[in-house]
């Protein structure tokens, strides 16, 4: 009777150990990922004409028009091509930023001598 009794009280220490592991599966892997979705439903939902981006293809271009659905991009002078929201990955810029000009000047030039002598005759 004894056996039954302690046998009994350490059943509920693997069910701990599971519910502990789900718990910290919850908190390192799928909490980070919703918030990484949410981030990116947050951009896409944001893009509009002038921002230019990055696709997941890694296809840099100007955003043109948007819809419900699709993303028009210049990826050169004059040509357009048509995405799918979700396939924009990153925004580089908007055309609402202001950015600032660059104030760093360009390197001297250096001076370069050779270091092999001429021979004096």
């Amino acid at each position: 009777m004894l056996a039954a009794s302690a046998s009994g009280g350490s059943s509920f220490l693997p069910l701990l150990m599971i519910v502990v592991l789900f718990a910290v599966m919850y908190f390192l892997m799928i909490r980070p990922q919703q918030k990484r979705r949410r981030d990116a439903q947050a951009m896409q939902s944001t893009l509009g004409p002038g921002a230019e981006v990055v696709t997941i293809g890694g296809l840099y271009g100007t955003v043109i028009e948007t819809d419900a659905e699709t993303v028009t991009l210049e990826a050169a002078p004059g040509v357009h091509v048509r995405y799918a929201r979700p396939a924009v990955a990153r925004v580089i810029s908007n055309k609402n930023e202001v950015t600032e000009p660059e104030t760093a000047s360009a390197p001297a030039a250096e001076t370069v001598t050779s270091p092999i002598q001429p021979a004096k005759d």
